[in-house]
């Protein structure tokens, strides 16, 4: 099962070298395409990223900043994976819990799984309060409309099969989409884990 890693970056010359070296060091256990979508950086990311391009497949350059969510949609576009990953550039999560994230797909045919950085027994970095906060307002509110029981909502770890990815029209183009994709998701009926 190929799996398709998507890494939106904006300005992440600090981080983007270490993040592609984790995300690679995960092809040991998996079947990994690799897709950074640039949106325009105007920082040394696209110098460092040229000078690395080993250690991905594919580079999407925006010629400039049109937000997360377009950037998300046009790695959607280009992704060959049966499954797509979306791994944010600044290591806020580890790729080592890529089989966390996996394993719902395998063991219980799942359609999507969230990460959550609130959940589960592993070391959580802690966030600013007024982040969580909201982040919580947010995550009710969704559960609520959703009849579901997220519990992080705006978590940078999302996995979804791109075959239900591709059914869903955006419109999203800003942070917007974290909220979209739930939402939408969630009318589908998908099996979300």
């Amino acid at each position: 099962m190929k799996i398709s890693v998507i890494i939106p970056t904006f300005n992440e010359e600090k981080f983007i070298l270490e993040t592609l070296k984790k995300v690679n060091d995960q092809k040991k256990t998996f079947d990994l395409e690799i897709i950074v979508v640039d949106d325009g950086s105007k920082d040394e990311t696209i110098n460092i990223l040229e000078k690395n391009n080993s250690l991905f497949d594919k580079l999407i350059k925006n010629e400039k900043n049109l937000g997360k969510g377009a950037a998300l949609q046009v790695g959607f576009k280009n992704s060959t994976g049966s499954i797509i990953l979306i791994q944010d550039a600044d290591l806020e999560y580890d790729p080592k819990e890529y089989s966390n994230l996996i394993n719902p797909f395998l063991i219980y045919d799942a359609d999507v799984v969230f990460g959550s950085r609130f959940r589960g027994s592993g070391p959580k970095r802690i966030i600013y309060y007024t982040h969580q906060f909201a982040n919580k307002i947010l995550t009710l509110i969704c559960s609520l409309l959703c009849n579901k029981n997220f519990s992080d909502i705006e978590t940078g770890y999302k996995v979804i099969k791109k075959s239900v990815i591709d059914k869903i029209q955006f419109e999203q183009k800003d942070f917007g989409i974290e909220i979209e994709l739930v939402m939408k998701l969630s009318k589908m009926d998908a099996k979300i884990y």
